[in-house]
């Protein structure tokens, strides 16, 4: 595992990393025969920058591509940390609200039970009810849910928030890879962000606050 430079742009680091992990490990690009990739929903220039990365050194390589929803390697690492029953992922999606999904904590392969959306958290309230059990709320979207809704639901919601409620590399690895064994591998010419929320450009261009389902 390596971590790319913070003081320099994703733009600028991200592919130096890349490449230097792979040169520790006395590798070339063209060796490998798949990549797995986060692709969203978060920062639309992160997501644009990691799925244009991949993208190329996928073609370079001409390997496959496991796209690895960011929500579901976030429930992955919850689960493996503190859960049984239903892990909700949640990402800050700043105003005021979340990017949010509901795993099976046993079986994160399967689809969510709901989501990926987005919501406040009043209207995040009523799911986690709903939940037959109380379910894990996990990510950066705590420091904005607990505080609205904790005292609320009480013992029926339990958090975790980070530094291990956050999303990490070895975890999109991990459902990578599972996301390969299960026949899910993908060409790069598909591969995609996955946004959930459009940016406000395409908002105003479309007339529509979220991508298609």
């Amino acid at each position: 595992l390596r971590f790319a430079d913070a003081d320099r742009p994703a733009s600028e680091a991200l592919l130096p990393a890349v490449l230097a992990l792979l040169e520790e490990q006395g590798l070339r690009v063209e060796a490998l025969d798949a990549f797995a990739v986060s692709i969203g929903p978060g920062s639309f220039t992160g997501l644009r920058i990691g799925v244009a990365t991949v993208k190329g050194l996928a073609f370079g390589a001409g390997a496959v591509v496991a796209p690895v929803p960011t929500l579901a390697a976030l429930a992955a690492k919850g689960a493996a940390v503190a859960a049984s029953g239903q892990v909700v992922a949640a990402l800050d999606a700043r105003r005021g609200e979340v990017y949010a999904a509901a795993y099976d904590g046993r079986d994160l392969l399967a689809a969510p039970a709901w989501g990926p959306a987005v919501l406040t958290p009043a209207e995040l309230a009523p799911r986690l009810r709903a939940a037959p059990v109380p379910p894990l709320v996990v990510g950066d979207g705590v420091a904005v849910l607990e505080p609205a809704l904790g005292r609320a639901l009480g013992a029926q919601v339990r958090w975790l928030a980070p530094p291990e409620g956050t999303p990490d590399a070895a975890w999109v690895g991990r459902i990578g890879a599972a996301v390969l064994a299960a026949g899910g591998a993908i060409a790069p010419a598909a591969l995609a962000p996955a946004y959930v929320r459009r940016a406000e450009a395409e908002v105003r261009r479309t007339g529509a606050r979220f991508e298609p389902a």
